[in-house]
């Protein structure tokens, strides 16, 4: 398992450009990642209203008034799209936001993007393909957050708790927005898998969604937490009962991943 763990760090390392040096990168407050399930499990209209959620949020002038708040007065954002792997396609490079104006033209490129869906749900790729996003930038930032929306829990690629505790390892807050529209029968907690198995680092928190009419205030109250700093206004999510974080992965035991070859008998 440790060699294909290393394996996915080289190869996405293969793809990054060389980071910029210190004088060289630009302040900004906090160097967000926005990850995006686009997995099969989200039917067409969760898929709809998750976009549009992320297009108003943006949009927003509580959200760009955060962001001129902070002590620079600007973010770094990039976004991609996940589902069992991520794709060429799927990013939205980074970009500076500290207008209105930038936020609109970042909204744009979000709305634009054509709706499509892929099997899998691998959380733990979504992860990997997120940190090393953070070796891309020409920016230097007083925060770097991965921000990661999903409706079911990892089923495919290492454990998600790897490359949690991986990211972290590298000052990475990863924050979860877990979709509980329509939970599955068999798997109806991922509120408290998210608590337990994805999110960690300084001040990470857990906001799910549990009705489709939460969606766009959830998501900008998210992104303005993010943009802040400020999580004393989250409400914990109980996780007393502990979770088995493998549970995706035992759930998709009948098809094969090398990664769990165990699974598989």
């Amino acid at each position: 398992m440790l060699d294909a763990l290393r394996l996915l760090a080289c190869l996405a390392c293969a793809q990054a450009a060389p980071a910029a040096s210190p004088t060289d990168a630009l302040p900004v407050d906090v160097e967000l990642v926005l990850a995006v399930d686009i997995s099969l499990s989200m039917d067409e209209k969760e898929f709809a209203l998750q976009r549009a959620g992320y297009v108003e949020a943006l949009r927003h002038p509580d959200f760009i008034r955060a962001v001129r708040a902070g002590a620079t007065g600007r973010i770094a954002l990039t976004y991609f799209e996940w589902a069992g792997t991520v794709r060429d396609d799927a990013v939205i490079g980074w970009q500076i936001i500290d207008s209105a104006e930038s936020a609109n033209s970042f909204a744009d490129k979000v709305a634009a993007r054509p709706f499509r869906s892929f099997r899998g749900t691998s959380i733990s790729g979504a992860l990997v393909f997120g940190t090393e996003l953070f070796d891309r930038t020409s920016f230097e930032g007083e925060r770097s957050v991965i921000d990661i929306s999903g409706d079911g829990p990892n089923n495919i690629g290492p454990p998600v708790t790897a490359t949690r505790d991986a990211a972290i390892a590298k000052g990475i807050v990863i924050n979860g927005l877990p979709i509980l529209i329509s939970p599955s029968p068999t798997f109806s907690h991922l509120d408290q898998y998210y608590a337990q198995c994805v999110i960690g680092g300084p001040g990470s928190f857990v906001l799910p969604i549990y009705a489709a009419a939460e969606f766009s205030t959830a998501i900008r109250r998210k992104l303005i937490l993010e943009v802040s700093g400020i999580r004393d206004r989250i409400i914990p999510v109980d996780a007393a009962a502990p979770i088995d974080c493998l549970q995706g992965e035992r759930d998709r035991r009948f098809l094969s991943d090398p990664y769990f070859p165990e699974l598989d008998r």
